[in-house]
């Protein structure tokens, strides 16, 4: 019986490694959202440099390339989730990155416990749902005094959200 027991917990031990296909394509995943939001920053410069060297001004000019540059940040945030997240379960699950834990510039890498993996995944969660908000207000018409009090409301929400993310990271 003492055999069957250690090969079960063996195995349920060794099982962990499959979290390396979530490390191993959270990492595919961020680095395609790196390209993929560096090709949009390209190519809003590209179109910039064409409008400015063809003299004209399109309408809706700013607004579009304001909504595309922060469209491009928005993925880079999300690519950060995805590595946080593969580097938190790579070090809760399968070894400590020694290259990290010889670094100094890697602190916010450094994960000790799961709770930890998802405050940090949570701020940068709240980060991206910022970024799309301002992304939806900039394209967003106006039509009445109500609804710029609406705007007030959400951008004060945003802010004490922000002010108590920040009030909460100081007491850990």
């Amino acid at each position: 019986m003492k055999y069957i027991e250690q090969a079960f917990e063996w195995l349920l031990w060794e099982g962990r490694l499959f979290i390396l296909t979530a490390v191993i394509f959270g990492m595919i995943g961020a680095i395609i959202l790196f390209v993929v939001a560096s090709v949009d920053i390209y190519e809003v410069a590209h179109y910039t440099y064409g409008v400015m060297s063809s003299h004209q001004h399109p309408t809706n000019f700013h607004e579009k390339i304001v909504g595309d540059i922060i469209g491009a940040v928005d993925l880079y945030l999300i690519a950060v989730v995805m590595l946080l997240f593969s580097f938190g379960l790579y070090e809760l699950f399968i070894s400590k990155i020694d290259p990290a834990e010889n670094s100094e510039s890697s602190g916010i890498l450094k994960i000790k416990d799961l709770d930890q993996l998802k405050d940090k995944l949570a701020k940068v969660i709240i980060m991206v749902l910022i970024v799309s908000f301002f992304k939806r207000v900039i394209n967003m018409e106006y039509h009445g005094p109500l609804e710029m009090l609406y705007l007030s409301l959400s951008i004060l929400a945003l802010g004490l959200a922000l002010f108590f993310m920040h009030k909460g990271s100081q007491t850990h």
